[in-house]
């Protein structure tokens, strides 16, 4: 079935000029790119896409490094497109996650870890309409 899940290039993604490299590696995977624009998030809008978060430790920093620069959202579609993509980027932590992942190739830290995935198709769901309209959505597959 297909399925559809958000990416997000972090900060230091773009700061590191590693947006085309890790685009590159997505769409080798098989994912199609459905919709994708840059941002700039303020404090309070990373605040309301990470409220789950809330409540722990990294919240701060993480709404701090959020808005320090530009993101690049992206949806993404294919096959089990969630776990794929989960698989594709590695642990949160680099330093956990397996040989050849986006994270372990470029991260830096827990916070500074190159990308954003969704963890589940609802949320997968619940992230994208945060960031795009069903108008800006142009599925490949459909």
């Amino acid at each position: 079935m297909i399925e559809r899940t958000l990416a997000i290039l972090k900060p230091d993604c773009v700061s590191k000029k590693l947006l085309g490299e890790v685009i590159a590696r997505i769409e080798r995977a098989g994912f199609n790119l459905v919709a994708m624009k840059t941002v700039r998030l303020t404090k309070e809008t990373a605040e309301g896409f990470y409220a789950v978060h809330r409540d722990q430790p990294f919240f701060g920093p993480l709404l701090e490094y959020m808005s320090s620069g530009k993101c690049i959202p992206i949806v993404l579609e294919k096959e089990n497109a969630v776990a794929d993509f989960r698989m594709l980027i590695g642990a949160t932590d680099p330093k956990e996650a397996a040989p050849g992942t986006i994270r372990k190739k470029f991260a830096e830290s827990t916070v500074k870890n190159i990308v954003h995935g969704s963890d589940s198709v609802e949320n997968g769901r619940i992230e994208i309409a945060y960031f795009f309209s069903q108008r800006e959505l142009v599925s490949l597959s459909r």
